[in-house]
């Protein structure tokens, strides 16, 4: 008989693979609702995963796609976590304009800081 598959919690995954400070958060992230396993909605922490599954998830201003690779043995350090999975994600776009900053003058005056706020109000328009 075939030998079962290796399978650990999804909230307890994520804490290991660095993407969550606690596991607690993780378990928020995954009630919530606003993560998904191989396109689908899963709204338990205690759902099982294992290598190759693909999670779709919210990680600050931009959605993270990754494959899981390895299931961790502990929560090590921030390169043995990133052997884990493979990041699938789209390269973040920064759509936003910088302001422009004169060379040596320092912060701009606040009659400069109206007029940059009006480039970038009509940048977005």
């Amino acid at each position: 008989m075939s030998e079962p598959r290796a399978r650990i919690r999804i909230d307890k995954w994520l804490w290991q693979a660095r993407f969550v400070k606690t596991r607690s958060l993780a378990a928020k992230l995954v009630s919530a609702g606003h993560l998904r396993l191989n396109g689908e909605k899963i709204a338990k922490p205690a759902q099982a995963v294992g290598p190759g599954d693909v999670l779709t998830f919210p990680q600050g201003n931009r959605v993270r796609v990754v494959r899981i690779v390895a299931l961790g043995e502990r929560r090590g350090p921030a390169p043995e976590a990133q052997t884990l999975y493979d990041d699938m994600s789209p390269a973040p776009q920064n759509d936003v304009p910088t302001a422009p900053r004169p060379a040596g003058q320092g912060r701009p005056t606040k009659r400069d800081r109206r007029k940059l706020d009006l480039d970038r109000q009509r940048v977005l328009e």
